[in-house]
């Protein structure tokens, strides 16, 4: 028998109750942050951006409590979509790490009250040494707000914490609006898949970044048949690479077909040996291209039911990938 405490109905629903109440709270201030978009925030957005997407430098994020949490999760979501970011701790900053941050950075503060007594000395640090200042916070009549070049006001919102003091709902809008700004930055830049797979080498994530060019087999390996071949050659062929498929080329090497176990089984017959490979071959197989990344082939792989793909170029079979290799990597 279990030892996890079954509880009574009664209790389950004033649990489950209470977690709609937190999700609707945070529903309702991203709703709350989406209008806002359009009644003011939208302009000073699109300054931060333009002001980040031409910085020389650096993005400075800085916080402290849960604006600090909120505030390092935003350096790394920056730094790993093209956007070179750092965390400086606002209590350390006045403490020497004020010289990590130099005049070609721009600094985005986090503060729901923009009364955080920790951020006098970077906020100071800034105004003297006219670094780019951006704050988030509720309001324009605080400190920060006052202070800052550039000023993402937060809407009013109810915390979902029932005695109004936990920051909840508050820190939902803080890390929504940081987002907005590394997706928006991404776009400015044009940073495609590929340049998101320089900083995601490990785990599924990068092995899901890899393209066909990297894992294929290629040159001798790939089993080609070439039009006019008789299958009882093409049957010894097949066997030799072991992919358990066979693909057919023209007189110009472009693919034309392929040959799986399954056409083997549809087309046999006494003569079938005597039969030629374009015969018995499926035109239009699926291909990919060579930059097509592991996770997309794994996509169509799955969705096509096949177990092998050949990789195309200029019309012509350069590779070939099984889903053993895309399982080898990692990305399934």
């Amino acid at each position: 028998m279990s030892d996890i405490p079954q509880g009574n109905s009664s209790t389950s629903d004033k649990i489950l109750n209470s977690a709609i109440r937190t999700l609707e709270s945070e529903i309702n201030g991203l709703e709350a942050l989406k209008a806002s978009i359009g009644n003011g925030l939208g302009v000073s957005f699109t300054k931060a951006v333009e002001l980040l997407s031409s910085l020389k430098g650096r993005v400075i994020i800085t916080g402290i409590g849960k604006s600090g949490h909120i505030g390092t999760k935003l350096a790394a979501t920056l730094a790993s979509t093209g956007t070179p970011a750092f965390f400086v701790h606002a209590a350390e900053a006045s403490h020497g790490d004020l010289g990590m941050i130099t005049a070609d950075d721009a600094v985005i503060a986090l503060s729901w009250s923009g009364e955080t007594q920790e951020l006098a000395g970077i906020v100071t640090y800034t105004r003297r040494f006219k670094v780019p200042l951006i704050a988030i916070t509720a309001g324009t009549q605080n400190t920060l707000a006052h202070a800052a070049d550039i000023v993402l006001v937060m809407p009013q919102v109810v915390e979902a914490c029932p005695h109004g003091l936990a920051p909840t709902t508050s820190t939902m809008l803080q890390m929504a609006t940081g987002d907005a700004l590394a997706i928006a930055l991404l776009e400015s830049r044009s940073f495609t898949a590929q340049d998101f797979k320089i900083y995601h080498p490990g785990g599924k994530l990068g092995a899901s970044l890899r393209t066909a060019r990297d894992i294929m087999h290629k040159d001798d390996k790939v089993p080609l048949a070439p039009q006019g071949l008789l299958m009882r050659d093409a049957l010894v062929l097949m066997t030799e690479k072991g992919f358990g498929v066979l693909g057919v080329v023209n007189s110009s090497n472009a693919l034309i077909g392929i040959i799986t176990d399954g056409d083997l089984r549809r087309h046999m017959s006494p003569t079938f040996l005597d039969n030629k490979v374009e015969e018995i071959m499926t035109a239009g197989p699926k291909t990919i291209e060579p930059d097509a990344l592991a996770g997309s082939i794994l996509e169509l792989v799955n969705s096509s039911a096949i177990t092998s793909v050949f990789v195309i170029e200029n019309q012509q079979p350069v590779g070939i990938i099984h889903l053993h290799d895309l399982l080898r990597i990692g990305a399934a």
